[in-house]
């Protein structure tokens, strides 16, 4: 008869896993002796292998009991069984790796390559974490419920960031989110916004209650844009 400290040293386990085997109901607790000491025998020692190698092996701890009593056809399916729903998990784990990869890169998780690009070109050319995110928060939502439109219209963006024209235009815009809806550029900024986008080739029409509600949720709107917009 065997301490539960010489048993858990045999096994290689801890005295604290013997005690939560003995919890769930893993490992039979034996009575105590005169002494008040619990004795452990040396099928206790087998059994505790048993269940520390199946643990191991990443069997769940409420199959272990199963297994200690199946016979050779019940632990075959079983460990069949078990393999499958770890590779069901090894693949989860590998897709959520793959995700926190890609939260590294930020933008890349919510958006596409393309979109993604367009808000580094955007924060390259100057204009403000703000209005980057603004545009992400537009993009992100854009894509998911609309991603036919929002392909086309992202593409024409792109093109539109070419011209030195535009990129001064979305500059001051961006700029004019913190002016007074008094200020005396805003007039002047609209008329230029609107001749450059008459030039422009028509583009197809968004659904408005999507394009409002994008906006409202990057917090697209400031006083001084609500007057350039009706001055538009």
């Amino acid at each position: 008869m065997i301490t539960i400290g010489q048993l858990a040293r045999y096994a290689g386990v801890t005295i604290k896993a013997v005690r939560h085997y003995h919890k769930v109901g893993l490992l039979q607790e034996p009575a105590r002796d005169h002494s008040g000491y619990r004795r452990y025998s040396a099928q206790d020692a087998i059994d505790l292998v048993k269940i520390r190698t199946l643990a191991e092996a990443g069997v769940p701890l409420a199959r272990v009991k199963e297994l200690l009593v199946a016979d050779e056809e019940e632990f075959a399916s079983s460990i069949t069984e078990i393999d499958e729903a770890l590779r069901r998990r090894e693949e989860e784990i590998r897709l959520a790796r793959e995700r926190v990869v890609r939260l590294r890169a930020g933008n890349a998780l919510f958006l596409t390559p393309e979109a993604a690009a367009m808000l580094e070109r955007l924060r390259r050319l100057g204009v403000s974490e703000r209005g980057v995110r603004m545009e992400r928060e537009v993009w992100v939502l854009m894509q998911t419920v609309a991603p036919d439109e929002a392909s086309v219209w992202l593409a024409d963006k792109t093109e539109a960031l070419d011209d030195p024209e535009f990129q001064q235009i979305y500059l001051a815009h961006d700029e004019a989110f913190d002016w007074s809806p008094d200020d005396p550029r805003l007039p002047a900024l609209a008329r230029r916004a609107a001749a450059w986008m008459s030039s422009r080739p028509e583009m197809p029409v968004a659904d408005p209650e999507i394009t409002e509600l994008a906006m409202s949720a990057a917090g697209a709107s400031s006083p001084a844009w609500n007057r350039m917009a009706a001055l538009s």
